[in-house]
């Protein structure tokens, strides 16, 4: 019997074992890494499928022919099941489960916890007791909300915190045009400000009904107390959100609050798309593609269901969806949301009407999603089959790595590494390399340790990604560049395909380079533009990390360097004496005089400036 078959019998006769209860399994490889993580209410059921040929799907298949062993946890109910499976999804990321893109790459919108809060644009969400809305689809959404926040609403956009800055600066522009509120005029009380931010809450929400009514109310109280400049920025306001809401697609009732969500697969992707509408009108949209090898089975889709609310930090009335969930599986997620919203949460498939037809309109634009997505990575593929035609390569380079060196005088020295994989970038998988064993502004010195400390990682690290082998590494330079990396490159006796991006007299992309000869890109125009991308992006990151590093030192003053000077210290010395200058030209006893700087502190700032004399 095949060994693969003899494994698969075990694996099944274990299966068998499983008891009838809730709880969460755990597939591993046969090196003992995670690649699938799952629930069931009955364990022994589930698992057991996998290893019977009759229930077994292409997408399975894979999984289970990588699956060496499994463990399971039993939970009480499916909740804590359901709860368990997401934790251990984002604790081990499995190869073949659905897994979001990092938080970190979302935009939200933010109003603070403060006496008067700030609605302010963040990519990252943390646990303390703001309010997050989002994540948007993308920062421009992102900035057209704040936009009409802020002038709507007269939000203040300003750095100043409030109330410690009310009235000691003159108010700015924004309130001089009538787009900002004017807290720091000391006009605008913490209780009509809060009605501010609870209006902003509702717009952010989607809930423009509920603002408008609140600010209908209040432009009513306002003219009856003949406060009519106040009633008559409400009225404006009012019509910035009419605005608004003409902008928006409406597609239901001013009542309506619900998220639709939409499936499509095939055999090379799936794709799940989702609209979220609020007050009856589309207020955002997010596509969610992922690969060929990923599991989207009802177990997979309750999970991305969960992950996907856990990110959004409002859940919505009603929660459409386009494919089947069992009955079980649709009342542990209503409870599991209803819990965590606090009232109750809906999730249903519509069969008839409206929302069914807006449901196949979220599924056929899935279905166009990855379309698009099929034709791009086609078109990538393409790319990257002439690229390594052109340079005479073994295999279609899937990771190209580029490298560039940036420095600042003689400081900050920086090699930056950028990763392209597929023919896209890949920004987790970028490094930095500061510069340390080299004098000066040495760019091939500079090339060649970053390139000995890439290869150490290469040959020493089992896992991550400086593990993995590129299949092509392009240096921003030219042969003499190319020929520094190949002496490395035999120093560990590693063989990889070295290429040089060469530049013109205008520092634009000319050719690629052996160490010996000029290939020439520009009549290949799709190869000429991956390589100009791939070139542009190396500068864009290494002289931003190097600029980054600049900035760092600068924030220092260079008096720390003295011995028993702080940042407190030498801020007070600089103030005494208004300039470096004076201070190098005072006496140690001048210096003596300043409140906080004690006689040895004087007599070590005297020497440093004096040494030369002495």
């Amino acid at each position: 019997m095949p060994q693969t078959l003899k494994r698969t019998d075990e694996l099944l006769e274990k299966a068998n074992s499983l008891p009838l209860c809730s709880g969460v399994y755990i597939m591993r490889d046969k090196n003992g890494k995670v690649i699938y993580v799952g629930k069931s209410r009955k364990l022994k059921n589930r698992v057991s499928q996998y290893f019977q040929n009759s229930r077994k799907n292409l997408k399975t298949s894979r999984m289970v022919s990588c699956a060496e062993d499994f463990d399971y946890i039993i939970c009480n109910t499916e909740i804590e099941a359901l709860t368990l499976e997401n934790t251990l999804i984002k604790q081990y990321s499995p190869k073949y489960n659905i897994k979001l893109k990092d938080a970190k790459a979302y935009p939200y919108i933010k109003i603070t916890d403060e006496s008067y809060p700030k609605i302010v644009f963040t990519r990252s969400r943390i646990a303390d007791k703001g309010k997050y809305f989002g994540p948007f689809s993308g920062t421009a959404t992102v900035y057209s909300v704040l936009d009409i926040i802020h002038k709507s609403l007269g939000i203040p956009r300003c750095k100043r915190q409030f109330p410690k800055d009310i009235g000691k600066e003159r108010p700015c522009l924004y309130y001089q045009i009538g787009q900002c509120c004017g807290v720091c005029t000391g006009k605008v009380s913490e209780k009509e400000y809060s009605a501010l931010i609870k209006c902003a809450a509702d717009i952010l929400k989607g809930n423009t009904a509920e603002a408008k009514k609140n600010l209908t109310e209040q432009m009513l109280q306002f003219a009856e107390n003949e406060q009519f400049e106040a009633a008559a920025k409400c009225r404006d306001t009012l019509e910035s959100l009419d605005k608004l809401h003409q902008k928006q697609n409406v597609v239901a009732s001013p009542d309506t609050e619900m998220d639709v969500f939409g499936l499509w697969q095939d055999d090379y992707c799936s794709c799940i798309s989702c609209l979220y509408i609020r007050g009856g009108a589309v207020v955002d949209k997010n596509d969610y593609i992922f690969n060929s090898e990923t599991e989207v089975d009802e177990s997979a889709l309750c999970a991305f269901l969960v992950e996907h609310y856990q990110r959004h930090g409002e859940i919505p009335k009603e929660i459409i969806v386009s494919f089947q969930l069992d009955v079980q599986d649709k009342e542990m997620l209503e409870q599991f949301f209803s819990e965590r919203a606090k009232r109750k949460i809906t999730v249903r498939r519509p069969e008839r009407g409206s929302t069914r037809q807006l449901c196949d309109t979220v599924v056929a634009n899935a279905q166009q999603k990855a379309l698009q997505n099929k034709l791009e990575a086609q078109k990538d593929e393409e790319v990257l089959v002439d690229l390594a035609q052109l340079l005479h390569l073994e295999s279609i380079p899937t990771r190209i790595e580029a490298y560039d060196i940036s420095n600042i005088g003689t400081e900050n020295i920086t090699a930056g590494m950028v990763v392209y994989i597929n023919g896209k970038p890949s920004k987790k998988d970028y490094r930095v390399f500061n510069i340390k064993t080299v004098d000066g502004t040495d760019d091939y010195g500079s090339m060649r340790e970053a390139l000995r400390r890439r290869m150490t990682h290469l040959i020493n690290d089992t896992s991550g990604s400086f593990s993995e082998y590129p299949d092509l590494i392009l240096i921003d330079g030219g042969k003499s560049h190319v020929s520094i990396v190949r002496d490395v490159m035999r120093e560990f006796d590693v063989d990889l395909s070295v290429f040089g991006m060469v530049k013109d007299d205008f520092h634009k992309t000319r050719a690629l380079c052996t160490d010996t000869q000029e290939i020439n890109i520009a009549k290949q125009r799709s190869i000429f533009t991956l390589i100009y991308k791939i070139q542009e992006e190396v500068h864009r990151f290494t002289v931003g990390k190097t600029t980054n590093a600049k900035r760092s030192t600068l924030k220092h003053s260079s008096l720390e360097k003295i011995q028993g000077i702080g940042p407190s210290k030498a801020k007070k010395l600089l103030q005494h004496f208004g300039t470096l200058s004076a201070l190098k030209n005072a006496s140690e006893q001048q210096i003596a005089n300043v409140v906080g700087i004690t006689a040895n502190d004087a007599h070590n700032v005297y020497l440093y400036f004096n040494k030369t004399e002495n």
